[in-house]
């Protein structure tokens, strides 16, 4: 058993990128995976990893052993996992990773009552808009919208959220209500930059039927959603929100909504923004735990199917 911990202090230190962070997923002191980690190599007769002040590698000899030993860590961790919840409700840590602002305006209010419902499982949020890797940061499952995700992950989607494009009524009656997406090149536009590729979150537009990308210069851009949000209520341009976002703002008439077919568009014509497409996704089959499998049917049956 000892030499089973030290094999997975020395795992966890490789795949955090240092034996701190290795020995924090293993819930014990950065001196206890060390040491650990010293007797393995001692008990292999090899030396494994090169620290330094700045960075920690393995041999080529850590290589190799890693290659083989990596895998019956993760079967190990599935194995004890599945007869921990056999025999009972789903228990154990959670860890969901999400993109920021769905993480803060939909699964924030939904995860109280699903602790409720699964009291002995141990939740952890973690809220980034950058790539998350499920295998070195255990993310058992991601909420991700469609340009966030990656190849060999299982995606199920499980929300289609409305895009509403507002500004403040302070900008509207400065620079004018546009009507048509083209007019957008004449106005201040608060852009969203990815942070898993750097691209600019395009602003698409389908109009009877036609799908369409207006040429628009951004007067500022910010990899953060609230902070455009923000910028937006202080008048600074037109942005481009989740429904979960605006609504409250929208209703309160704090921002205005715009091209609204009812209102802005003339001779019957329908211009429609595309929504916003979030997928719950996983590692693979063997992931699908039942807590998993519980934190997915939940969130099935309680994010909105209207927004």
């Amino acid at each position: 058993m000892d030499t089973l911990r030290s094999i997975e202090s020395f795992v966890k230190a490789v795949q955090a990128g240092s034996i701190a962070a290795g020995a924090r997923l293993q819930g014990i002191t950065a001196a206890a995976a060390s040491q650990n980690i010293q007797r393995l190599e001692k008990s292999l007769g090899a030396r494994l990893l090169v620290r330094t002040t700045r960075k920690l590698s393995m041999t080529e000899s850590g290589a190799l052993y890693y290659a083989e030993v990596q895998p019956v860590i993760a079967t190990l961790a599935r194995a004890q996992s599945v007869i921990t919840e056999f025999h009972g409700q789903p228990q154990g840590r959670l860890r969901i990773g999400s993109s920021v602002a769905f993480g803060r305006h939909v699964l924030m209010p939904l995860i109280p009552a699903f602790t409720r419902q699964f009291p002995k499982l141990s939740i952890e949020l973690v809220l980034s808009d950058h790539s998350l890797d499920h295998v070195t940061e255990e993310i058992d499952i991601s909420i991700r919208f469609k340009q966030q995700l990656e190849p060999g992950l299982v995606a199920r989607r499980i929300a289609s959220v409305p895009v509403l494009f507002c500004a403040s009524p302070d900008y509207l009656q400065r620079k004018g209500t546009p009507s048509q997406p083209e007019q957008l090149a004449e106005h201040d536009c608060l852009m969203f930059r990815v942070p898993v590729d750097g691209r600019l979150l395009a602003w698409a537009f389908e109009r009877n039927g036609v799908h369409y990308v207006p040429e628009i210069s951004p007067s500022m851009i910010c990899n953060d959603i609230d902070s455009l949000h923000r910028l937006a209520l202080e008048g600074a341009g037109i942005v481009r929100l989740a429904a979960f976002v605006a609504n409250a703002d929208i209703q309160q008439g704090a921002l205005v909504a715009l091209f609204q077919p009812s209102t802005d568009q003339p001779d019957g014509q329908s211009v429609a923004s595309l929504p916003l497409e979030f997928y719950a996704c996983f590692r693979d089959q063997h992931a699908m735990t039942n807590k998993v499998r519980a934190f997915m049917d939940y969130l099935v049956a309680a994010v909105p199917t209207a927004w």
